[in-house]
């Protein structure tokens, strides 16, 4: 009878290799959590992490992009570093999406990639690509090591450059033969830095500046506030929901802004922008002072540049000065970290600063009377604004952190599901990617064990990341999955519909000889679907179940929260909903759709 033979890991000493010092860098910066998948070029860096799992967490998704995700699911709600890991190849370009990603919404994260050995780079070796090349207009920073020597420098830097200033992702290309090449003495791993060009220490706001922007919010009879992602990265919700409520000034956020303020509040008019509130939209619009706080007036707010907040003042505040000025001119513009700017705002506030805001609150609050956020009754049909209104409703107690994928379903989310903590929402804001929301769940809830972890995705977005499903049932992490599922591509269809009269230019999921009308019933309910999200989730050891009927949901909502693991959950929904408001792209808030 043969014997079980002991784990590599029991018998062989470590070699203090290339890989092994890498990994010990690792650890030295703090890193407990990783999303790697190995390949030739990176086995040896995988080899040394086997010996290191008391300390590093190393969890395999099923795909690199995945785990890109994955560690911005970690970065995006701690703040800290993620760190994702890919093979030489087409493990690096697998991962380039989610640096590109990290580089839009500017989340800190260090992408480590394995290399042909430097001896064949530039020879079209076995899975070689120029990864530093590919990646340079997408990444903050970026390293090709070549010698074994500089690796705890490197790795030092390369969090440092992630997580300081304005934060975003840094890529290190790691050859193969310095991954194994040998050394007879362990280096320091904390050396000096060598980075004469980059100096994220932002001045702060001089006193004056601060003195000029309380002057602008005293003589002003209709400001409002601008809130966006700069205020979660530099962790000042505390801060500014302190002075909003000091001032009474109304509050909209960016898509990226969601959890700066209180949803819930009394202030807050929510989003603002393509999707946004109309009652935001027109409050922005009939302001007489913006004061935008960590945003970068993107076109999905702006709409048409020349019309938008027109008639006003403008503060702008964001800690990188490239920002200011880009696209709107401030005038009072201040490169500064935007908490100490609102610590000092909190410090030097004097009542009198205080505006007389009664006017143009009952203004805001007859818009939000006559537009508020809604949607029509559609007997027992589950539209998608319900299903995401009744998951918020028996979840908001436990404040849950809710990733979501890219489409219509994203923009209900951040219409109906109302946050009261900051970087408790995740959303591929700049980029958009399709895909990003179960694997940005699943880093989540490696990070958080014991918190409630919602994936809220379409059927498009789904089928994206559907291997994470394994990730999931194998890591076991209970990542909840609310699926709208209309069989279509739902926001290429609201365009198709509005603006090329709902020709349909393969925006339908199912199969093509089932046209899209003869297997729907009254308002687009499908009698089948594809494919049987049920049956693929129970495939990868999921647990999942389909509800077609408005009656049945909440019901099913609980059992999904209730469940001790991961949990699909397919709610079948009419394709024919639009997201409303829309401003068209280019346009502006007087051409805004509300129905």
């Amino acid at each position: 009878m043969a014997t079980a033979s002991l784990p590599v890991t029991a018998t062989k000493a470590i070699p203090l290799n290339g890989a092994e010092i890498f990994v010990r860098s690792l650890v030295k910066q703090g890193v407990d959590l990783m999303f790697a998948y190995p390949g030739g070029c990176s086995m040896p860096l995988h080899q040394s992490l086997t010996f290191h799992k008391d300390e590093i967490r190393t969890i395999l998704p099923r795909h690199e992009q995945g785990g890109g995700f994955a560690a911005q699911g970690v970065a995006r709600t701690t703040g800290k570093v993620g760190v994702c890991m890919g093979t030489s190849g087409p493990g690096a370009t697998n991962l380039v999406t989610a640096i590109a990603d990290a580089k839009m919404d500017s989340v800190p994260m260090v992408a480590i990639t394995g290399q042909v050995p430097t001896t064949v780079i530039g020879t079209d070796a076995f899975q070689e690509t120029p990864i530093i090349e590919i990646c340079r207009a997408i990444t903050k920073h970026h390293y090709l090591v070549t010698d074994v020597r500089d690796i705890p420098r490197i790795v030092k830097e390369a969090f440092y450059i992630a997580g300081t200033g304005r934060p975003g992702p840094v890529l290190i290309d790691v050859p193969k033969n310095v991954q194994l090449t040998v050394v007879e003495e362990e280096p320091d791993y904390d050396p000096p830095m060598n980075l004469p060009g980059y100096h994220p220490e932002v001045r702060r706001a001089h006193p004056s500046q601060i003195r000029d922007i309380l002057a602008a919010i005293r003589e002003s009879k209709k400001p409002i506030f601008y809130v966006g992602g700069g205020v979660i990265q530099a962790d000042a919700a505390e801060e500014f929901t302190k002075f909003a409520r000091k001032t009474g000034i109304p509050v909209t956020t960016t898509v990226m802004g969601i959890g700066a303020f209180p949803g819930d509040d009394p202030q807050s008019l929510h989003m603002l922008g393509m999707h946004g509130t109309v009652y935001s939209n027109y409050a922005v619009n009939d302001s007489d002072l913006l004061i935008a706080l960590g945003v970068r007036f993107d076109d999905r707010v702006t709409g048409k540049l020349d019309e938008f907040a027109k008639h006003g003042k403008i503060v702008h505040v964001d800690i990188d000065a490239s920002e200011l000025h880009k696209n709107k001119k401030a005038h009072i513009p201040v490169v500064a970290n935007v908490k100490e700017v609102l610590q000092g705002l909190n410090a030097m506030i004097a009542d009198e600063d205080v505006p007389e805001l009664s006017e143009w609150w009952k203004t805001i609050n007859a818009w939000r009377d006559k537009f508020p956020l809604s949607y029509k009754d559609a007997g027992d049909l589950i539209l998608p604004q319900y299903a995401i209104e009744e998951l918020w409703k028996q979840t908001k107690e436990r404040h849950p952190y809710v990733c979501v994928g890219v489409g219509q379903h994203q923009m209900w989310g951040a219409q109906f599901f109302k946050f009261e903590k900051p970087r408790h929402w995740l959303s591929s804001s700049g980029l958009g990617t399709m895909g990003f929301g179960l694997p940005a769940a699943m880093g989540v809830a490696a990070q958080h064990p014991n918190d409630l972890v919602i994936d809220i995705d379409g059927d498009g977005c789904m089928l994206m990341n559907v291997q994470e499903l394994a990730t999931l049932k194998c890591e076991k992490l209970p990542v909840k999955i609310l699926l709208i599922n209309n069989q279509h591509l739902g926001m290429v269809v609201q365009w198709e519909d509005r603006f090329h009269d709902g020709n349909r230019a393969h925006t339908y999921l199912g199969p093509i000889d089932h046209p899209e009308w003869s297997g729907a019933g009254e308002g687009g309910h499908y009698e089948e679907t594809y494919p049987n999200f049920v049956q693929v989730a129970r495939g990868f050891g999921v647990e999942a179940k389909q509800v077609r009927r408005k009656q049945d949901l909440p019901a099913a909502i609980a059992e999904m929260i209730a469940h001790d693991g991961p949990f699909l959950l397919d709610v079948i929904t009419p394709y024919q909903e639009h997201v409303l408001p829309m401003i068209p792209s280019g346009k502006t808030v007087k051409e805004i759709i509300v129905e």
